[in-house]
């Protein structure tokens, strides 16, 4: 099997150009493992005070829904809103019967 330029063109595409995200990739993994972390910011006092008092409602809790109103039927109305269509005649001709 011979190769031709577009098949040698795709391997060198394969094979250079998409390393290329990998070594970025490899290069941002090795900035992040050796920078060293900054050090914290000095204490600042709070710009705005906190209530003294108590929260009325300490903590936090689920609100109790009320059960939804049963529908109608398993599938809602019973009836169909509109007409069914009349069974093709090749079908009766074939021998089936429709819903039985």
């Amino acid at each position: 099997m011979a190769y031709t330029a577009p098949m040698v063109w795709e391997v060198i595409f394969l094979l250079l150009i998409l390393k290329i995200p990998m070594i970025y990739l490899c290069g941002v993994i090795w900035y992040a493992v050796k920078a060293e972390p900054a050090p914290p910011d000095p204490l600042e006092p709070a710009l705005v005070r906190s209530p003294l008092d108590p929260d009325p409602r300490p903590g936090w809790r689920f609100l109790r829904r009320r059960p939804a109103k049963p529908r109608p039927g398993p599938h809602g109305s019973p009836q169909r809103a509109y007409r069914r269509a009349p069974i093709p005649a090749g079908w009766l001709a074939a021998g089936w019967k429709g819903d039985e």
